[in-house]
């Protein structure tokens, strides 16, 4: 669970194993209030630079700091997972807040930036946004939210007018889809409407982040209901990514919008990110810890905890995205946490009997993501850094958390004091039904890893939140 100094205590921190400038090293932090006030690298042992005197750390404070040792536990940035589905208000039913943030912190989430929709209303306007920062509101008025909350806005036909004022309320930018996002509510742009709102979304400097599915890709794949994975992924090919992937980098060139593509599940598309790169064209993409854990040869016909869209691919295409990620194609790995009830993911079928075109689409992976994803990585050789660096340092500037007055996603003096204590050695068997979300529904479930999220070491003295509700740094 993540650790944080929240509460006006100081708290010094001491590991043989600390994250620190993309390393692992021996250091001491010391934490004031909610901020990382000094680091000394070099050693773990706290009393060599506490000494007999507080003039190595300045003023003396008003009462000695609380020294934790965490001998070879390694810490960690906390994780910045920014593509998080909450549904709170108007689907609470499916997710909330108050469950939302506590599974993100059992996984070591200090930080989520919530989607604009499955929540009723859904964020396209200011008085939408108000609704919802007033929900998280109430659950952190009750002592509720255990990590800190930021919001996207959503670019569906017809809100252009609302974009810069929800830019200027905070967001962090602008979600849209290319094809239908299974809510009526949340209707795809059409081509004329996605260059209309990424013209706009250049003008005051934002951000589109894309939901990259090409709807005539999909007509044209086969839809017949079926309970066989092998049907579903036939239902969303590869070309559905790669054509609507073209089509959004014409729109980056043709407006030079800042563009992000979300959840990116065909490797065939890592050739477009990198020449787009290539072209000094302002994109980033993500992937998703289940595209990275879990692949299509191993998930059983019918059980809708596997569906998401777009799908998990096979095996080869997995190791294809981890070569994207080590080359610095896909910037960023998120959750996706896109949970339901179980009627809506099972329909009324049983379990493992489910058709699968008529499932709810979404992953449940707040809690269970981080932990996978190191464990895969350790698997194949990855640092635990790099891990890091596309969970936190990288998600965190995607949304410009990484400056400011307390930058996340990094260790060092003046950040967040976010931190997650991590032990490589533990093992962590997920079971759906002890996890936190709302609907005991994972495709986690049954999983063990190695690697484990340490308890709880800070909670504010007050007993109130851990979490705060962001805007977007100006």
């Amino acid at each position: 669970m993540s650790l944080r100094g929240g509460d006006g205590r100081s708290l010094v921190i001491a590991s043989e194993r600390v994250l620190v400038e993309g390393e692992l090293r021996p250091a001491v932090l010391r934490l004031e209030g909610d901020r990382i006030d000094q680091v000394w690298w070099g050693t773990s042992d706290p009393h060599a630079v506490l000494g007999p005197a507080d003039d190595v750390l300045g003023a003396t404070p008003s009462a000695p700091p609380e020294v934790v040792e965490l001998g070879d536990q390694v810490v960690l940035p906390g994780v910045v997972d920014t593509h998080v589905h909450v549904n709170e208000p108007g689907r609470t039913e499916w997710e909330g807040f108050a469950s939302a943030t506590r599974a993100a912190a059992l996984g070591g989430v200090t930080t989520i930036v919530d989607m604009p929709l499955n929540s009723l209303p859904p964020t396209t306007t200011v008085a939408a946004l108000e609704a919802k920062r007033a929900a998280a509101e109430a659950v952190r008025a009750r002592g509720e939210l255990h990590c800190d909350v930021g919001f996207w806005g959503g670019a569906v036909p017809g809100n252009g007018a609302d974009l810069e004022p929800l830019w200027d309320a905070g967001v962090f930018g602008f979600k849209c889809f290319l094809a239908d996002s299974g809510v009526p509510e949340f209707p795809p742009l059409g081509r004329d409407e996605l260059l209309d709102a990424m013209d706009r979304i250049a003008r005051f400097g934002g951000q589109l982040i894309v939901h990259a599915e090409d709807p005539a890709a999909l007509a044209a794949a086969p839809h017949g209901g079926s309970r066989a994975y092998a049907d579903f992924l036939l239902s969303r090919p590869h070309e559905a990514e790669t054509t609507a992937i073209a089509g959004l980098l014409d729109g980056v060139r043709e407006t030079g919008t800042r563009t992000h593509v979300l959840h990116l599940s065909s490797a065939r598309s890592l050739d477009l990110i990198a020449e787009a790169k290539d072209e000094g064209l302002p994109v980033t993409a993500e992937t998703c810890h289940h595209y990275l854990v879990l692949d299509a040869e191993h998930i059983p016909d019918g059980d809708a905890a596997f569906k998401c869209c777009p799908p998990i691919r096979d095996h080869g295409n997995q190791d294809a995205l981890w070569d994207g990620l080590r080359a610095g194609i896909l910037d960023c790995v998120v959750s996706d946490h896109s949970p339901a009830t179980a009627e809506e993911k099972y329909r009324g079928a049983a379990p493992g009997e489910t058709d699968l075109q008529q499932a709810w689409g979404g992953i449940s992976g707040l809690q269970a993501g981080f932990l996978a994803l190191a464990d895969a990585a350790r698997r194949r050789g990855v640092p635990l850094a790099d891990v890091s660096r596309w969970t936190s340092a990288n998600t965190a500037a995607l949304v410009g958390l990484d400056r400011g007055a307390r930058p996340k996603g990094v260790i060092a003096e003046g950040a967040a004091a976010d931190l997650i204590v991590y032990d490589p050695e533990a093992t962590t068997t997920f079971r759906a039904a002890e996890m936190a979300h709302r609907n005991k529904i994972s495709a986690y479930d049954g999983l063990t890893v190695t690697g484990a999220v340490a308890p709880l070491l800070v909670e504010p003295s007050t007993g109130g939140s851990r979490g705060t509700l962001l805007r977007r740094p100006t």
